[in-house]
């Protein structure tokens, strides 16, 4: 029988704690609906006593997301517990989540205090709860190197004074799957009362073990899984809210439970997280990575071509990914090349492909990623210079805390000098919109890289990034001593190449290659 088991999200909490992601309350309310979007059904709202900030991003999120339960952290004393309870008062379904930590290395170096101390704070603080709320998680920090005998006598203690969810946290990542079911099995068997209350497993990646010991609890009967968007979290984050999900949607006939998350939101709210934080996951991150539906191998990419399934054990659309990219590189095979080359707009022969594949692969031994310019010039055995009909006649910026504009005039293919006004968060973007005012088409640009070439208050700043325009990716290169010029004569550098390339496009072209429809 399939079981249901509540995913308790605890990003805005736990994974806030970690290094460079912190949020304001206003940033953590948006990310707070988002994860409603998600589908959660607990959110860990925040520490309260932690900080005045913290109190009122609760406040905050209890006062405006109504369907998940919201959680508020608390030491077991009763200040902590008071004030989670107050920050809660808004909430349509409020949870007092209450800890203390039980090993014997933290009781004796960080609380100082004995065993029976630990099991009266327990005590009064989840009956100190109670008075708020009927839901009340009580949770024992560092259960996996707890001393079983003890852990029981707390886990007791806690269920006896009214906790509804028990937490048993692998706080330091120092578990293995077959010690951590162990423990919820041992405890579910020896505590009295221990079947009326949800145990909840929460696991920490030290030794990368986080997901696999959550998914070794629930095996072993917990009910609740706490975890976060991306895995972040303290030191080596948190189990993976996107992993233990999608490994129960993937592999259903063993790891065997049901959850209320909205698979096609995941990558809505990972990059939701990463843009509020600026802390982007890794590139080989599962599920979310920037390469987690990337391939550049040629044995893949026509496996992938073929049928998806061949080397994605996911589609893409399924966790809300667009679709799954083809990198052309130095391991990538013909098909691939000839894909490209067909969205592109060209048709290539046997024998055409076969002589662009050979300087192909020449030149993607030499860079790191082949860009549509690249190909267009492989076709046409280089570019020659490229003319530029674009020119940035004039800029004018003006920013502050409310925003920026820009005004921009450019000559072009066109009689005269165009202007154009454009706004945006910063002088950069306000900048683009008026450039892609004056082209008449939209410019989607990416990877935007800056570069100081030369020491000095006055240094040259060196822009580079890629421009996708009409459906093609394109570098652009520029330098000033002003940065936002700088950025401007990039994005007109990438305009040139672009008309350069659609000029070769309307002219008639050599045998070696026939067009598309």
């Amino acid at each position: 029988m399939v079981r249901d088991v509540v995913i308790f999200d605890t990003t805005l909490r736990d994974g806030e704690q970690a290094p460079g992601n912190t949020l304001t309350p206003e940033e953590k309310l948006q990310l707070a609906r988002q994860l409603d979007t998600l589908g959660v059904d607990v959110i860990e709202a925040g520490f309260p006593a932690a900080s005045e900030g913290d109190y009122r991003g609760v406040q905050g999120i209890a006062a405006e997301v109504r369907r998940p339960v919201l959680a508020a952290l608390a030491r077991c004393v009763e200040r902590d517990v008071d004030l989670a309870g107050e920050a809660l008062r808004p909430a349509a379904r409020g949870r007092i989540h209450v800890f203390i930590s039980t090993s014997d290395i933290h009781l004796t170096h960080k609380l100082k205090i004995g065993r029976e101390d630990c099991l009266e704070m327990a005590r009064a603080a989840v009956r100190r709860a109670r008075h708020f709320t009927d839901d009340v998680e009580f949770s024992a920090e560092d259960s996996s190197r707890t001393d079983l005998d003890f852990l029981c006598r707390v886990v007791e203690a806690a269920v006896a004074e009214g906790a509804t969810t028990v937490n048993l946290p692998d706080t330091v990542g120092y578990a293995t799957p077959p010690e951590y079911a162990a423990m919820f099995r041992a405890v579910r068997e020896r505590v009295p009362g221990a079947d009326r209350v949800v145990l909840s497993c929460h696991c920490h990646d030290d030794l990368g073990l986080a997901v696999a010991n959550s998914l070794a609890a629930i095996e072993a009967g917990v009910g609740q899984v706490e975890c976060t968007v991306n895995g972040i979290g303290e030191r080596a984050g948190n189990a993976a809210l996107e992993e233990i999900v999608m490994a129960s949607r993937v592999r259903p006939q063993v790891v065997d439970f049901r959850c209320n998350v909205d698979t096609r939101e995941i990558y809505r709210t990972s990059r939701l997280l990463s843009h509020l934080t600026g802390v982007f996951p890794q590139p080989n991150k599962a599920v979310v990575g920037r390469n987690a539906f990337a391939h550049e191998a040629g044995i893949h990419q026509h496996g992938v071509m073929q049928n998806g399934l061949t080397y994605e054990i996911m589609r893409p659309e399924t966790v809300g990914v667009p679709r799954s990219t083809l990198v052309l590189g130095k391991h990538s095979g013909r098909h691939a090349l000839e894909r490209r080359y067909h969205e592109l707009g060209y048709e290539l022969g046997e024998g055409a492909l076969e002589r662009v594949y050979h300087k192909f692969t020449a030149l993607a031994d030499k860079k790191r990623q082949i860009l549509d310019e690249d190909l267009l010039a492989l076709l046409h055995d280089g570019f020659p210079d490229t003319p530029e009909p674009f020119q940035l006649t004039y800029l004018q910026v003006t920013c502050g805390t409310v925003g920026a504009s820009a005004e921009v005039r450019m000559a072009g293919p066109w009689a005269g000098e165009r202007g154009a006004a454009g706004s945006g968060d910063g002088p950069i973007a306000a900048t683009y919109a008026a450039v892609s005012e004056i082209v008449g088409q939209p410019i989607e640009v990416a990877n935007l890289a800056v570069q100081s070439v030369t020491p000095g208050r006055d240094s040259l700043g060196q822009v580079s990034l890629q421009a996708r325009v009409n459906g093609k990716s394109l570098s652009g290169h520029g330098a000033s001593t002003d940065i936002v010029e700088a950025c401007a004569r990039a994005l007109v550098n990438a305009l040139n190449k672009a008309h350069f390339a659609e000029r070769l496009e309307s002219e008639s072209l050599n045998s070696v290659y026939l067009w598309g429809v």
